[in-house]
């Protein structure tokens, strides 16, 4: 590909402007350039009878005058790119009767341009040792764009993912046992290492300028006892045997605190790390642990709450009192009569006349697989078999609000209402003292002190309801009335069942199987699988 170019040469008639024509896809001729090469060095012309020949695109020679052809020497002009980080030349030929100019007087030129660095040399040498590069925009000069480098990473060398969920055996029953939920460490163990952050390269402009690149992060190892850090900060080692857990970016290692049963021979438990309890969780008694419970007997009317996962493998008899709080997930081969409240999901076979809220999905399978009575609460999705009672024990099954936000926000709500009605009740008492004041009434000391405290309360009051308003408004961004979130039924949903999604809530009127319950144009809808 070669584009159009031209050069004032030599005619029979004096001198003229021979126009070379494109080869092989190359651009034609540019009718401005032309025309301003040609003012630059006062050569005279017919506009429209130069149009016309360049429109052509064909090679000849357009007259200019008579008389000896003007030595004129090779030119060119330069363009820079916006960023900086390219220089094009374009170089017009010397005429028949001019000079051609030299790499050396060119290279000494690009200072006075403002280019000092990425010269393109093999181009600009090829352009001067052969017939040259015309009217073409030839690089001679390129930036060197920076390297941007990558943030530092911590590499857990331990399995993280605590979202274990039971297993469903071939017959339909639930396997409660297998769940691997221990993490085990051993001393001497490399629980995490970071990976240096890469801080890139400087780039440059063509004008010599340096070009910084992204700024990187590092990053930091954050951990808790029984863990060593290396002398280079890259690297946490175990110090002992036990249970590793990472928990909002922190690796805890701890060891597991083990009994038969929690009764009158242990009183309650309240432990920093993990809990095993082989038998059962007696009423009245509490657990507390800031990792995982696991229970491999049954929580009767007991409170049990961890920062982690509570695992129960014969379920939960709570008699109306039993509470079960975890900040992860609850799983239990079944839940009756109780309390329960996970951050993350709740897998059982059954619920029975219980309170159930999920901060992520509530799975209830296996032979039974059934929700009655009571109220079961999940932030996307609650997953059942049965729904409901054939005698209509009333059952409430919600999905659409996080329940725990939701509570924050109820929580809120009260609490404006609250500080609206003191701020009220506190003004009248202000504005009779001033009034009376302005009449000339007198107060005794005591008076006095009690306005000024209830001015300093209607001030803390205003301060708060702001601060209030604040968090209800941040609080209600998070709400999204269109999201996602459904109740899937597997097996049959009995009537007078309470459905509710988002801010909407139905009655089931007929018994419906193997169907889902979703919003659909602002309604709650009964549809197939």
């Amino acid at each position: 590909m070669k584009n159009a170019y031209f050069q004032v040469v030599k005619t029979a008639e004096g001198y003229g402007l021979k126009i070379y024509a494109a080869q092989d896809g190359g651009e034609g001729i540019r009718i401005q350039e032309l025309i301003s090469y040609l003012d630059s060095h006062d050569l005279n012309y017919d506009l429209s009878a130069l149009k016309a020949v360049v429109d052509k695109n064909e090679t000849t020679v357009f007259p200019l005058g008579t008389g000896e052809c003007p030595p004129i020497r090779e030119t060119y002009i330069l363009s820079i790119s916006e960023d900086n980080m390219r220089a094009v030349a374009r170089f017009f030929p010397a005429s028949e009767t001019g000079s051609r100019m030299t790499a050396a007087e060119f290279r000494n030129d690009m200072p006075y341009r403002n280019v000092k660095f990425g010269l393109q040399d093999k181009i600009i040498d090829q352009h001067f040792s052969g017939t040259g590069y015309y009217c073409f925009n030839l690089p001679v000069a390129v930036g060197k764009p920076p390297r941007h480098g990558k943030d530092a990473v911590i590499e857990y060398l331990f399995e993280t993912n605590v979202n274990t969920k039971p297993k469903v055996n071939e017959d339909g029953s639930v396997d409660f046992f297998s769940l691997d939920l221990v993490r085990p460490c051993h001393k001497g163990m490399v629980l995490a290492r970071i990976i240096p952050e890469d801080p890139g390269e400087y780039g440059m402009t063509i004008q010599g300028n340096r070009i910084k690149p992204r700024e990187v992060k590092r990053a930091r190892l954050e951990f808790g006892k029984n863990i060593q850090l290396s002398e280079d900060r890259l690297s946490i080692t175990s110090l002992v045997d036990g249970h590793v857990t990472l928990v909002g970016g922190q690796v805890f290692v701890s060891n597991v605190y083990e009994v038969e049963n929690v009764d009158t021979a242990t009183g309650n438990i309240d432990f920093n790390g993990d809990v095993q309890v082989n038998g059962n969780v007696d009423t009245n008694f509490s657990v507390k642990a800031t990792g995982d419970i696991i229970v491999k007997g049954v929580v009767e009317g007991a409170y049990v709450e961890a920062g982690g996962n509570i695992h129960i493998s014969n379920g939960m008899k709570g008699m109306g009192r039993g509470v079960l709080k975890a900040g992860g997930n609850v799983v239990a081969k079944f839940i009756e009569n109780a309390t329960v409240e996970a951050d993350g999901y709740v897998s059982t076979e059954s619920i029975l006349h219980s309170h159930v809220t999920s901060g992520t999905e509530i799975s209830v399978t296996g032979k039974h697989g059934f929700i009655t009575g009571g109220k079961v609460q999940a932030d996307s999705l609650i997953e059942v078999r049965t729904l409901g009672a054939e005698m209509g024990a009333s059952t409430i099954v919600e999905v659409g609000v996080n329940p725990k936000l939701k509570a924050q926000y109820n929580q809120l709500q009260k609490e404006i209402a609250d500080t609206v009605a003191a701020i009220k009740n506190a003004q009248p008492v202000v504005a009779n003292f001033m009034e009376k004041k302005a009449k000339g009434a007198r107060f005794s000391e005591d008076q006095l002190n009690y306005v000024k405290q209830m001015v300093a309360t209607i001030e803390t009051k205003k301060v708060e309801l702001s601060q209030k308003s604040e968090e209800l408004k941040k609080l209600s961004a998070i709400f999204d009335p269109d999201k996602k979130a459904e109740v899937h039924v597997t097996g049959e949903v009995y009537p007078g069942t309470i459905i509710v999604i988002g801010d909407l809530s139905m009655t089931v009127q007929s018994s419906y199987r193997y169907c889902k319950f979703a919003k659909v144009a602002g309604e709650i809808k009964m549809l197939p699988f």
